[in-house]
């Protein structure tokens, strides 16, 4: 695949409380489209941020439902990416935050 489509799969981390203690275990946390594979995303990686990928765990998180009055609003569905390195292996997105 070509790096411009590997751009796209990727599209934004996630920072959470969970997600950074996960950094601490070498376990970065990405939102990924929704038809993206494991490959694809450990391609995506190992490309874009210059890192030897161990593992890929990929979740899609349900939409969630929330009530203004009587009007019942909908969240978005979304796929999650937990990516683990090799050891001795960082990515160095949030440093000095």
């Amino acid at each position: 695949m070509t790096t411009r489509a590997l751009a796209n799969v990727l599209l934004r981390p996630v920072v959470t409380e969970k997600s950074t203690r996960l950094q601490e275990e070498g376990k970065y946390v990405f939102e990924v489209q929704r038809q993206a594979t494991k490959g694809l995303i450990k391609q995506a990686v190992e490309v874009h941020l210059n890192v030897k990928v161990k593992d890929v765990n990929t979740m899609v998180i349900r939409e969630k439902t929330k009530r203004y009055g009587v009007r019942l609003v909908h969240g978005r569905l979304w796929k999650k990416a937990i990516v683990t390195l090799q050891p001795g292996n960082k990515i160095t997105l949030f440093e000095g935050i």
